[in-house]
């Protein structure tokens, strides 16, 4: 058993590298974009899904308003929020705050930020009058709007509390 039994090992040529460099180079090109895209896909359908819950917590306290009988502004709904009861509903039964706010045209931004944090206390997704927090909350013409703060794209919830209507906005 000598040296000829022995296999010789030898490295990549150089063209095979480049091709391998090249074929990396294609698949990166189509890849990447495709990528991007997921992210943004991802961001739309973050919003839209709290969006829809904001939507179900929000018909959750009018069907509580109305199963409670009570046809009226209540502070502290019964039946909702336990174990406090903290939200407060108009007199046409919608959400209107949670520090014995009835009018649903008195809504600043603390009771908007406010009645996020009751209606969405399962979720862990947060908003808050300041930069930094999932959603930016504010006021425009009388509605509280939630403005997604992970992507620059202009992503929105709005929610009318006169008429209990939740608008989410997906278009950039």
């Amino acid at each position: 058993m000598g040296i000829n039994n022995m296999k010789s090992h030898q490295g990549f040529t150089l063209i095979e590298l480049v091709v391998v460099i090249a074929i990396l180079a294609i698949l990166a090109a189509f890849a990447l974009p495709r990528f991007t895209e997921l992210a943004d896909d991802a961001h739309r359908a973050s919003v839209e899904s709290t969006g829809g819950a904001y939507i179900a917590a929000v018909n959750l306290v009018r069907a509580q308003w109305l199963a409670n009988g009570v046809h009226t502004a209540v502070t502290d709904l019964q039946g909702f929020g336990e174990p406090d009861n903290r939200v407060d509903v108009s007199i046409d039964g919608w959400p209107s705050g949670v520090n014995g706010n009835t009018s649903p045209t008195s809504m600043t931004t603390a009771e908007c930020n406010a009645l996020w944090g009751e209606l969405m206390t399962a979720n862990s997704i947060s908003a808050d009058t300041l930069v930094g927090s999932d959603y930016l909350t504010s006021i425009v013409s009388g509605d509280c709007r939630y403005t997604y703060m992970q992507t620059t794209d202009g992503y929105y919830i709005d929610y009318d509390p006169e008429t209990g209507r939740v608008y989410t906005e997906l278009s950039p």
